[in-house]
């Protein structure tokens, strides 16, 4: 790989960071349903959550991070 192509590859990425963080895009994702943020969280996801905090809780000494 020569050194053009490195720096052609580092600018995309960098366009590609910057675009994707931007507020067109973000509220563009917003409306999309796979993107859309739960108000709540189902059930079984709070209680695996739950058990990993107890887990946790038993080898670190801490709990749940609010």
């Amino acid at each position: 790989m020569n050194g053009n192509n490195g720096n052609r590859r580092a600018e995309l990425a960098n366009d590609i960071r910057r675009q994707a963080g931007s507020e067109a895009t973000k509220r563009f994702m917003r409306t999309l349903p796979a993107f859309r943020l739960e108000k709540k969280v189902p059930q079984r996801l709070s209680d695996l959550l739950d058990r990993l905090d107890n887990a946790e809780a038993k080898t670190a000494g801490g709990g749940r991070r609010q």
